[in-house]
């Protein structure tokens, strides 16, 4: 038998091929390091590339609405999950994600996702601006429990139930859940409540040890800020978002919202997302 009849491209070797060539593919992927991998997540235009951090009791789709107005402005755009276990690990995390990130990048957490960015920022000369949405600016040795507790009118903690979950060295920790019948009122009262019964039952827990947790960075010492405070807030009181925007000298927007303002109001939220963006341009 010849070498062209041994190598005739019948359709079942077309797709055996095919199937070799994929997994060479995924091995190089997976093999490959990641200085070089930088670009992932890389912008094809000018513009910088959005990166959300959602916070407690919420995912990444927390952000749709806001993704949507972006990418219609020709934005990319990154929402990753938030993992919710602790301010260290889950900052290490999302420092990761930016690694991924080609060019420059505007960092955006909302609530306890705000001490996430404030960390994961830090020594990221790509990070050209940081964007807070009802979010906590802790400054080192600070932890969000100690900050939403600094100012009167969170009703938080009323409305927390809190779950028991096994930890790998064989501890135990506390995840805490908003109550579902108290979510609409407590998280997102200016949402529709179908929509805030879903947002209900898909809520992501957050440990309560993160909440505890001191922050060893702050960013926003370096890094152009910027502050929406949703003055109907119940889950981070007013006072404390101004007292935190104040501090970090963040160009700040007051909004009649509550917590949940990327839900209740994407529209606010692109707008100073953007204008942060605008002046990576600078």
């Amino acid at each position: 038998m010849g070498l062209k009849t041994a190598f005739r491209p019948t359709r079942k070797r077309i797709a055996v091929l095919g199937a070799i060539a994929g997994v060479s593919a995924l091995t190089l992927a997976i093999t490959t390091p990641a200085s070089a991998s930088r670009a992932e997540h890389g912008t094809a235009g000018k513009k910088p590339t959005i990166v959300l951090v959602h916070g407690a009791f919420a995912d990444a789709s927390s952000w749709n609405g806001v993704i949507k107005r972006l990418q219609r402005e020709g934005y990319p755009v990154v929402a990753p999950a938030n993992p919710l276990r602790g301010l260290a690990g889950d900052a290490a995390y999302v420092h990761s994600v930016l690694a991924s990130v080609e060019g420059p990048v505007v960092l955006v957490g909302h609530s306890y996702g705000g001490a996430v960015i404030s960390e994961a920022a830090t020594g990221d000369p790509n990070v050209k601006a940081l964007v807070y949405i009802a979010a906590f600016l802790p400054d080192k040795g600070e932890s969000a429990l100690e900050l939403s507790n600094k100012f009167p009118g969170s009703t938080l903690g009323e409305n927390l139930n809190p779950v028991t979950f096994p930890l790998a060295d064989g501890g135990t920790g506390t995840d805490l859940y908003i109550k579902a019948n108290k979510f609409h009122d407590q998280f997102a009262a200016d949402v529709p409540e179908p929509v805030t019964d879903l947002m209900a039952a898909t809520q992501r827990p957050i440990a309560a040890s993160a909440l505890e947790e001191k922050a060893t960075k702050a960013a926003w010492k370096t890094i152009p800020s910027f502050d929406l405070v949703t003055t109907g807030d119940k889950n981070i009181p007013p006072a404390a978002q101004r007292f935190m925007a104040e501090r970090a000298h963040a160009h700040t927007v007051e909004i009649d919202a509550s917590h949940a303002v990327s839900v209740s109001r994407p529209g606010a939220v692109a707008d100073l997302i953007e204008q942060a963006a605008r002046g990576t341009a600078r």
